[in-house]
């Protein structure tokens, strides 16, 4: 079993969390994050123009960018991740210009050797990657796609060809860390996205309190929290790990619990 189907298969829904690599100290942001319990660990590439991400992750790109953070920087960072956490699955988030621009199969040899498990890249539509999925897939690694509440029935066949390790349901149609949809929407959603497809569906996009993940957790098989852990970076600098260890460690246990006593 893979690292991200081991994370998926622990009997409670599964909690994903996200911070930018090179912004602050990472590779101990990294750890907290470890250390709070979260299951999933995303590690954002940083771009100049990353049109889906509200202005905490913005903000974090620009950080990083204006530190030197290149591509080579943040694959370094994963190595390392690896090295220190061999059974923890990571994900790399980002744009399509860093990940093509030396080509996919580059890319997707790089992510392979460094112990990468997925990858999400949020401006590549399914219609529009002849090469970047298949190379990854070639690697095997994950190629991660996104679905989104305007992804209707006859477009889903397209999304989930070729996706692999979890379904990422993007709940609003907007930009991160601005908006929470209503738990009826999702619910009706992920049920739907669920009858069609056998990979886990985790939720993400507005959720930064352990009570909304809770909410999520007990419709979904995980839980994605990005721009609230973000903003402790911003906020606390040098103290950032410890923040993040405390947070992630309520969002884990609200989402570990979420359907403890469910009927």
């Amino acid at each position: 079993m893979t690292r991200l189907a081991s994370a998926f298969a622990k009997g409670h829904p599964a909690l994903v969390t996200f911070i930018t690599a090179g912004d602050g100290d990472t590779a101990a942001n990294l750890d907290a994050l470890v250390e709070g319990g979260a299951d999933v660990i995303e590690l954002g590439m940083p771009f100049t123009d990353p049109m889906a991400d509200g202005p905490a992750i913005q903000a974090a790109n620009l950080r990083s960018l204006g530190a030197g953070t290149t591509t080579r920087d943040v694959l370094m960072i994963a190595n390392e991740f690896r090295e220190r956490h061999p059974d923890v699955p990571l994900v790399l988030m980002g744009y399509a210009n860093p990940m093509v621009r030396r080509g996919p199969e580059w890319f997707a040899g790089e992510c392979k050797g460094c112990g990468v498990d997925g990858v999400i890249c949020v401006d590549l539509a399914p219609e529009e990657d002849p090469d970047l999925g298949p190379a990854l897939r070639e690697a095997g690694v994950n190629f991660i796609r996104l679905a989104t509440p305007t992804t209707d029935a006859a477009r889903l066949p397209a999304v989930l060809e070729g996706s692999g390790g979890f379904l990422y349901y993007v709940s609003v149609a907007g930009i991160t860390g601005q908006q929470q949809a209503a738990l009826d929407s999702i619910e009706q959603a992920v049920a739907r996205l669920k009858a069609a497809t056998d990979l886990p569906v985790a939720v993400g996009f507005g959720v930064r309190t352990p009570e909304q993940a809770a909410a999520i957790a007990r419709v979904s098989d995980g839980v994605v929290v990005g721009s609230a852990l973000v903003e402790l970076v911003a906020q606390h600098g040098e103290r950032a790990p410890e923040k993040l260890r405390e947070l992630t460690a309520a969002l884990a246990k609200a989402v570990h619990s979420a359907r403890e006593g469910a009927l």
